[in-house]
């Protein structure tokens, strides 16, 4: 055998095996690391940042501020990744309706008054203190009291109420898919967990299908090369190949949607681990991110939270007027109408106080997160192959080119690299 035939057939297929595992191996790094920007200023990259075309200026390539790097492809695409996901996945699981059903009204109730009996009295006690303190100083012991008693006994109906009220205007009172894109781009490192609990076996297999793919293809390089006895034919055999290499790893992840007799590994691999994926999914999702705390603190802090607190106060407010029984005319002319409707309004105010509590407390959270838990794996069971790959592959479509495109470019230097140590 010629000698330079000889070794082409033992480094072609070497380099392009050890290249189509490193080029997986760092297209699957690529995907989740860094999770922050990470770059080096270049001069005069910040001017020219805004005439780039829209298409390379979303790269987590470069910044506006003129530095180039690198980021995650996950992390930096977490806000568009968790509408997606919110629109592909969550909306064909169910409403946040649907979801604030399931963590079981009554019994959010029953704990938000349990919570609110210790905190109501230094509620009260607060508001008349800062509203009218010489009346409350006036009024003898066992009147305070008497308001004390009266506004505890009120509690658990007032309370359910709201949470009624809560329900059958939770579409207003929270917009589901901005919570859940303000939370991952608050924490970006949870997108990546939640792909990589889902696919992790998929994204190593892979990482090793590079080398098996990558080993045989340089033989038919080396065919080709004897061919065309050409010097471009490493570098172009090279970009083929890193191309090829990720464009099926994809897609044997995900394709066919279903099952296919002529395609060698039947089913999109990750179809067939519906059950155990569905599994893993539902688990994070609800105890990560549609958690009763999530929904209270959006209720209380979020952008529509004005809502809640005006619903607190039409609920609450006739609270005040029944604490005050039969005095309830003295009391408005004593202190004044205007005063009086201010001490009302300050209730909801105060009573939010206690909310966080009930909602951050760790056990019951979790006792609940079990509900959302059972109805999403339910749900997901019920989903086709279509609409189960669909929720998990959208929200990584639009950006798989950078994945071939960095094969393409890894093939490009193996096959530059080999003609640079063994010449042509």
């Amino acid at each position: 055998m010629d000698h330079t035939l000889l070794i082409d057939l033992i480094s072609i297929p070497l380099f392009t095996g050890v290249i189509g595992y490193i080029t997986n191996w760092t297209g699957v790094l690529m995907l989740f690391r860094p999770i922050a920007f990470h770059g080096v200023r270049v001069p005069g990259l910040r001017l020219l940042f805004p005439y780039l075309p829209r298409r390379v200026r979303i790269l987590p390539l470069i910044r506006f501020d003129g530095r180039l790097g690198w980021q995650g492809i996950v992390p930096s695409r977490a806000d568009k990744m968790a509408s997606i996901s919110v629109d592909k996945g969550l909306a064909k699981l169910g409403s946040i309706t649907d979801f604030y059903r399931e963590l079981e009204p009554d019994k959010i109730a029953e704990h938000l008054a349990a919570v609110a009996q210790a905190e109501i009295r230094d509620v009260v006690e607060q508001i008349m203190q800062q509203e009218n303190p010489q009346l409350w100083h006036d009024l003898p012991p066992i009147i305070k009291e008497a308001v004390f008693a009266r506004v505890r006994a009120q509690l658990p109906g007032i309370i359910r109420t709201i949470t009624d009220e809560i329900g059958e205007n939770v579409d207003q009172l929270i917009d589901a898919k901005l919570m859940v894109i303000r939370y991952f781009v608050q924490n970006p490192e949870l997108l990546n967990e939640l792909f990589l609990i889902m696919g992790r076996k998929e994204l190593r297999f892979m990482q090793n299908f590079g080398f098996y793919f990558g080993l045989p293809m340089g033989f038919v390089l080396v065919g080709v090369l004897q061919l065309v006895h050409q010097w471009w034919v490493l570098p172009l055999g090279g970009i083929v190949i890193g191309w090829v290499v990720n464009w099926i790893g994809v897609t044997m992840i995900f394709e066919p949607t279903f099952p296919r007799w002529w395609v060698p590994w039947k089913q999109g691999l990750m179809l067939k681990r519906q059950g155990e994926v569905t599994e893993k999914y539902s688990e994070m999702v609800a105890n990560r991110v549609i958690t009763l705390q999530n929904i209270g603190n959006e209720l209380l802090t979020g952008p529509r939270s004005d809502r809640t607190l005006q619903m607190l106060e039409e609920s609450l407010r006739p609270a005040v007027d029944k604490a005050v029984g039969p005095a309830r005319a003295a009391v408005r002319v004593a202190i004044g109408p205007r005063e009086y409707d201010h001490i009302r309004s300050s209730v909801a105010t105060e009573a939010t106080a206690f909310a966080p509590i009930a909602f951050n407390d760790a056990e019951f959270s979790q006792r609940q997160s079990v509900k959302i838990y059972r109805f999403i794996s339910e749900q997901m069971r019920e989903m086709g192959p279509d609409d189960f790959v669909e929720m998990l592959r959208s929200a990584i479509r639009q950006d798989e080119w950078l994945l071939f495109f960095h094969g393409g470019a890894l093939g490009l230097f193996a096959g530059l690299l080999h003609l640079g140590i063994f010449g042509l």
